[in-house]
């Protein structure tokens, strides 16, 4: 029989005595459904992390310790000097270029301001002519349709208060 005073978890059962002392049981009879461990998207961000710091400490430290103290440690053989300055730099005016072009693409692909493909496009709707047969409560709701350019400007440009 259970104990009446018993809270069960996954990881542990906490119950009261009569005494209400509340004592802990870490040893569960049943088996904790689900899986164990770390999420692989967990592991992933982990090792990715340090590698990125052990990339880094490495880059620094070939970049700027002097030669005669890569020879005492016994390295003997590395990348020439010119590509610390030359990676990081080729990489940055490749993303400049990169933006720039992204840039002139919209530009090149964007209507000019005087053209009609503005105002309309392939997706616009002319209002329909209203039925003057209907009045008051009998007129339908009209469809969804564009506002003509001219009835925008009669409305803002030339409204009389």
């Amino acid at each position: 029989m259970e104990n009446p005073y018993s809270v069960n978890s996954p990881r542990r059962t906490l119950s009261f005595s009569k005494q209400r002392r509340a004592t802990v049981s870490f040893f569960d009879d049943k088996a904790c459904a689900g899986e164990h461990g770390p999420k692989p998207s967990e592991v992933y961000g982990f090792v990715g992390s340090i590698t990125t710091v052990a990339a880094a400490v490495i880059f620094l430290v070939w970049a700027y310790v002097p030669e005669s103290w890569l020879h005492s440690v016994g390295i003997y053989y590395y990348p020439n000097r010119y590509w610390a300055l030359a990676v990081p730099t080729y990489m940055m005016v490749t993303i400049a270029l990169m933006l720039l072009f992204y840039i002139g693409l919209n530009f090149i692909s964007t209507p000019s301001p005087a053209s009609i493909y503005t105002v309309y496009d392939e997706c616009s709707r002319d209002p329909l002519s209203p039925d003057s047969s209907m009045e008051g409560d009998e007129k339908p709701i009209e469809p969804i349709s564009d506002i003509g350019l001219d009835k925008i400007n009669d409305i803002m440009f030339n409204a009389t208060t």
